[in-house]
């Protein structure tokens, strides 16, 4: 019942924030009001008075429908597998993957060098230098939910948005790879040695088997789509086959000091780009796919805000060094992709835009925040409460930008004043 009223709660109190967005005449994408609904029924506004079904009253209660959040970021990844079509991706696979690592290490490198800098300005006790070099890493990725929905919402179309989506995921892989390196390094400087297995072996070995994993499903269900004659069937085997996928990716086998894991967000990725490459009624199902799942992101999107811990504005160490990662990382994002792009010879609008549109961050950085914590529980929880403020000021600003990005690209069309008339009539 608990998992049921939260849930609801979640789903009621994201769509309510966009009526009230509409009333005040707010421009802002969906994402920004499911969030700042998160916030309002979390912890630290609502939930505060302890009612359980007005409010989240704890990080407890929301860990309980954290499975909803897994899910809805494996439901994203396996749409944005569905950017990965051949035909598409013989048109932008070699400028998209370019530009990602580009983009990716430009900034993981830049805010390694800035927040270097500041650890000998600041001192040892204020930022540790194994931190320095983490969160360098752990600005390396960008968010692709709610990229994802602002592209979905306004139906943006273009050479832009055609790019974009493809980066973001590439943002997955790159970040893994810049991450487990710069996390063996920091232990090393944190009382340890160096480790070749736990910073080259196992992030590869990662990579690699969630590909395989991914695309090993993506064909098995392929094959059993073929079984059924309704598309409606064929949906309900889709839905079922992308949640044992989640499923799969969360077992780890540790072989020695080798250890095999699994990316969720690879694995849904490839298995959606399979499925979409080998099956036949793969664009009907993809089409009925983003309808059902439209709750889902909803509610992962206000569980997403009531998680955002208020309390890390207590210290103002933490808000400086924050306010520096969260600058240096759009700099970084900003003239990568600027400089990339521009080296692939892309249209003026994607070398304007862009960067702009891989600001926001959430996800996968959060996921590198747990695996932060070998470095202890002093600079493990600096880390945390660093991305935690960066994320919650991200997640707010990061959608709106990306918005205004895509709409002076020319990639969304403001709506028709016959639309907008048939928009004021209904809701009247």
């Amino acid at each position: 019942m608990q998992v049921l009223l939260a849930t609801a709660l979640a789903l009621f109190a994201g769509l309510i924030m966009t009526r009230v967005f509409k009333y005040l005449h707010l421009k802002l994408p969906d994402v920004t009001a499911f969030l700042i609904a998160g916030i309002l029924v979390g912890p630290y506004v609502l939930g505060r008075i302890g009612i359980s079904g007005l409010g989240f009253t704890s990080m407890e209660e929301l860990a309980h429908v954290s499975l909803l959040s897994n899910a809805a970021l494996g439901f994203i990844a396996f749409d944005i597998g569905n950017e990965f079509r051949l035909g598409q991706l013989k048109q932008t696979g070699k400028t998209a993957t370019v530009i990602g690592i580009a983009q990716a290490v430009f900034a993981s490198l830049l805010v390694d060098a800035v927040l270097i800098g500041l650890h000998f300005i600041l001192g040892e006790d204020v930022l540790p230098l194994p931190v320095a070099i983490t969160l360098g890493a752990i600005a390396s990725a960008t968010a692709p939910a709610a990229t994802l929905m602002v592209v979905r919402q306004y139906k943006a179309k273009g050479p832009l948005t055609d790019l974009l989506l493809p980066i973001v995921a590439l943002d997955d892989a790159v970040g893994l790879v810049i991450f487990a390196v710069s996390i063996g390094i920091a232990q090393a400087m944190n009382g340890g040695d160096i480790n070749l297995i736990s910073v080259i072996v196992n992030p590869f070995l990662e990579i690699v088997c969630s590909l395989l994993l991914g695309a090993v499903m993506g064909a098995v269900l392929t094959v059993l789509e073929k079984l059924f004659f309704s598309n409606t069937n064929r949906l309900s085997m889709t839905i079922a086959f992308v949640l044992i996928t989640i499923s799969l990716a969360s077992i780890e086998i540790p072989l020695g000091s080798v250890k095999i894991g699994f990316s969720s967000l690879l694995v849904c990725m490839m298995l959606g780009t399979v499925f979409c490459n080998m099956s036949e009624y793969s664009a009907d199902i993809m089409r009925r796919s983003n309808r059902w799942t439209a709750p889902l992101y909803t509610v992962f999107f206000v569980i997403s805000g009531a998680q955002l811990e208020l309390n890390v504005f207590r210290d103002p160490s933490i808000i400086l060094i924050g306010v520096v990662y969260i600058l240096v990382r759009c700099v970084g994002k900003y003239f990568g992709a600027q400089a990339s792009s521009a080296l692939m010879k892309c249209e003026p609008n994607v070398k304007k835009y862009l960067g702009i549109t891989l600001f926001p961050q959430a996800g996968v950085a959060l996921g590198m925040v747990v695996s932060a914590q070998v470095l202890g529980d002093k600079p493990g929880g600096m880390i945390r409460n660093i991305i935690l403020f960066s994320v919650m000021i991200y997640e707010l600003v990061g959608p709106l930008l990306t918005k205004m990005s895509l709409t002076k690209a020319g990639e969304i069309t403001p709506a028709s004043p016959e639309k907008q008339s048939r928009e004021r009539f209904a809701q009247q």
